[in-house]
């Protein structure tokens, strides 16, 4: 079957109306901004609140997917939004967002030009988002019940484990099937190839404990005894697991499938009243203390490598890529979907399945 290629046309539609009926202008007074965990740690945001004089209040998400309804739902809540590089064009092409002036920005010319340049941060003859912070998606497990020490995808379909399985509750899963299949063109497949990656996902579920949403969930899914294996976000949950000494521990390993790699990046939500605060915000980011206090909190990869010299050095800063952009060139970056709402559909069909 011929495939449709277009940028989820449909979701743009809705999203784009959605849009215009609550534009997502905030007050002035505090900087919101929509996030994922770790991103906003008291340990070094009360710093940029005590230094810029802006106060911040700050609401997670749980997967990107999350951010266009809560954008266009949010009765006009939001200034600053940090969706990964699959995501950012869609906020663009939707209107939520407005271009960024990067002459305002301290540090912008020390990002690793890969992410400051790449598809969608720059568009249309404009930048449209602040890189903040980057890494993998790789596969967790407990060393101590599963055996072999795994090294596929597969493991996540192993029947041998069956309940003790997890995987994030994110349109990604396909992205993760489609590479187990065998398939190279993981963000543009076919009907028949998402047909048969939405089959194994089904045949999967009865092996699923949970589809988990936050890094808090799943750490509390393994600290229970509830997970022996899963999908995690290289560095995070597997540092937080094995900081409560349950008597166990978890290894993260790459698949011989390869990785997939992510980049999450700050954008300015169209109209917002507190632009100066989210300037400041962004320069402070990227600083010394934003770079090493988002990579102290979360463990992920710095973008600006001049930033953190002198908080990583030497072993830290080889196992955080630090000038090794190299590295990303071994990752399944994300990207978009050429048919963006087809995917949606295809997890939320695998999601409602018995």
């Amino acid at each position: 079957m011929k495939k449709h290629i277009g940028p989820g046309r449909r979701l743009l539609a809705l999203v784009s109306a959605l849009a215009i009926a609550a534009p997502s202008v905030a007050a002035s007074a505090e900087l919101n901004i929509l996030t994922w965990e770790g991103y906003a740690d008291p340990s070094f945001i009360s710093k940029f609140e005590e230094s810029s004089g802006c106060k911040t209040t700050s609401t997670y998400v749980g997967s990107n997917d999350d951010f266009a309804p809560k954008l266009a739902a949010g009765g006009g809540v939001y200034d600053i939004i940090v969706p990964s590089i699959d995501t950012i064009g869609l906020m663009r092409q939707a209107g939520f967002v407005e271009p960024i002036d990067t002459a305002k920005i301290e540090g912008w010319s020390d990002v690793y030009p890969e992410f400051s340049g790449a598809n969608d941060v720059s568009a249309e003859g404009s930048v449209w988002s602040v890189p903040l912070v980057w890494g993998s998606i790789s596969l967790m497990y407990r060393a101590d019940k599963i055996d072999p020490k795994p090294d596929s995808i597969g493991v996540l379909f192993d029947e041998k484990y069956k309940g003790k399985i997890a995987m994030w509750d994110d349109k990604s899963s396909l992205y993760w099937t489609a590479r187990l299949l065998g398939y190279e063109n993981i963000y543009d497949l076919t009907d028949e190839q998402l047909e048969a990656v939405k089959q194994k996902l089904i045949a999967q579920k009865p092996l699923i404990r949970k589809y988990w949403a936050t890094a808090g969930e799943l750490t509390e899914l393994y600290a229970n005894q509830e997970v022996w294996v899963s999908n995690t976000w290289t560095g995070l949950q597997s540092k937080d697991v094995n900081a409560l000494k349950k008597g166990f521990e978890v290894v993260e390993f790459t698949p011989k499938e390869k990785a997939e790699g992510w980049m999450d990046s700050m954008q300015l939500v169209k109209g917002s009243a507190n632009s100066e605060c989210a300037y400041k915000f962004f320069s402070f980011m990227l600083s010394a203390e934003g770079q090493c206090g988002i990579v102290g909190s979360t463990g992920y990869f710095p973008v600006n490598p001049k930033s953190v010299s002198g908080c990583l050095t030497g072993a830290d800063a080889e196992a955080k890529k630090v000038n090794n952009i190299e590295f990303v060139k071994s990752l399944v970056m994300w990207q978009m979907p050429a048919r963006l709402d087809k995917y949606l559909e295809v997890w939320n069909a695998v999601k409602a399945a018995p």
